[in-house]
C-alpha cells in the first residue's frame, strides 16, 4: 500500500481517538475548575482520557513512520472534524449548518495541503545537538507563554500546541532512527530524544488540560493550529522536507492552510458548550455508549441543552 495512504488512514483513526479524549478532558475540567494538576492523578475520569490520548498517540507515531511532518501534522485538524458529530451526539442535537460549513472548509484546505505535502516516507532525523537546540528553544517559548497574566487559556493552548508539535517531530526521529536506520534502541540518540518526547508530550497534555478550563472552543482552535506550525517548521528547516510543485505548490499549500484554518476557527466557535456529565466515573464510556437501543443507553443521562457559544467536543 502507498506510504502516503497509510499515513492518511492512520492519522484519521488517531484524530477520532484524540477527539474522544478531548471530550473527556473538557468535561473533567468543567466540573473541576479549582482542581490542581496533581489531584487529577487520583481521578478515574482523567485516566480514561489519558488512555484515549495514549491510543491516539500510538496511531500518530505509526503515521509518522509513513508520512512526513508536513503531511501528518496538518491532518491533526481532523480531530476537530471528528469532534463535530461526537459533540452533537453527546448534546442530543443535530449538526448545525455552521458546523457543516466549518467541516467542509477544513476538509477542502487539508485536501490542498495533501497535494503539496505528499512526499516520500521520512528518512532524515534530528541529531542530538539539533534535538537539544529545538527542545531548549521550545522550553523557553513555553515558559514565556505560561507566565501569569491575562488570557491564560489561549496562551496555555498555544504552548500545548507547540509542545505537541515538537514532540511529534522528535518522535519521528526516534521512529526512523530505530527502524529504517537500524540504530540500537539503547543508542545515545534514541535515548535522549525519547526522554525529550516524554517531557514534551506530558507537558502538552497538562497544558491542554488547564487551557480547557475556560471553555473548549478558542483554546482548541489554537492548539489545532499551533501544533502543525511547530512541526512543519522543524520538518522544512531541519529534516529536509519540501513541498511538491515548486512555487505553485507553495502557493497552493498556503491557500490550503488558510482555508483549513478558517474551517478550524469556524468549528471551534460554532457549537454549544457541554452540560455536566451524568456519569462522573466514566465520562468517556458515557460519550461513546449513548446509543438508543443499546444496553448502556439511558435517556436520563443525556445532557440538557447547553448554552450556545462554545464547542462541545475536541
Amino acid at each position: 500500500m502507498n506510504a502516503t495512504l497509510v499515513a492518511i488512514v492512520l492519522s484519521l483513526f488517531s484524530a477520532v481517538a484524540y477527539a474522544a479524549a478531548a471530550v473527556a478532558q473538557e468535561r473533567l475540567a468543567a466540573r473541576n475548575t479549582d482542581t490542581g494538576a496533581l489531584r487529577l492523578l487520583g481521578d478515574t475520569a482523567w485516566w480514561w482520557s489519558v488512555a484515549l490520548n495514549a491510543s491516539a498517540a500510538l496511531l500518530h507515531v505509526a503515521a509518522l513512520k509513513y508520512g512526513p511532518l508536513t503531511l501528518v501534522q496538518p491532518l491533526g485538524a481532523l480531530t476537530l472534524v471528528a469532534a463535530v458529530p461526537l459533540g452533537a451526539r453527546v448534546a442530543g442535537r443535530r449538526v448545525s449548518a455552521v458546523e457543516w460549513r466549518g467541516t467542509a472548509l477544513t476538509l477542502i484546505g487539508l485536501a490542498a495541503l495533501l497535494v503539496t505535502a505528499s512526499g516520500p516516507a521520512p528518512d532524515d532525523v534530528l541529531t542530538v545537538p539539533e534535538a537539544l537546540a529545538v527542545a531548549g528553544a521550545t522550553a523557553v517559548l513555553i515558559g514565556g507563554l505560561s507566565r501569569p497574566g491575562a488570557r491564560p487559556g489561549l496562551r496555555h493552548a498555544t504552548a500545548s500546541g507547540f509542545a505537541s508539535g515538537v514532540a511529534s517531530a522528535l518522535t519521528q526521529t526516534v521512529t526512523v532512527a530505530a527502524t529504517d536506520r537500524s540504530d540500537s534502541l539503547l543508542s545515545a540518540q534514541v535515548i535522549v530524544v525519547t526522554l525529550l518526547v516524554a517531557a514534551f508530550a506530558a507537558g502538552g497534555l497538562l497544558l491542554s488540560q488547564t487551557a480547557y478550563q475556560g471553555g473548549l472552543g478558542a483554546p482548541l482552535a489554537v492548539v489545532t493550529l499551533a501544533n502543525p506550525v511547530a512541526a512543519s517548521v522543524i520538518g522544512l528547516s531541519l529534516l529536509g522536507e519540501r513541498l511538491e510543485g515548486g512555487p505553485t505548490g507553495v502557493l497552493l499549500a498556503f491557500v490550503g492552510a488558510a482555508i483549513a484554518a478558517w474551517g478550524v476557527v469556524t468549528l471551534s466557535r460554532s457549537a454549544p458548550a457541554p452540560a455536566p456529565v451524568a456519569d462522573d466515573d466514566h465520562p468517556v464510556a458515557a460519550v461513546l455508549a449513548l446509543e438508543p437501543g443499546s444496553a448502556a443507553y439511558e435517556p436520563s443521562l443525556l445532557p440538557q441543552q447547553p448554552n450556545p457559544g462554545h464547542l462541545t467536543a475536541h
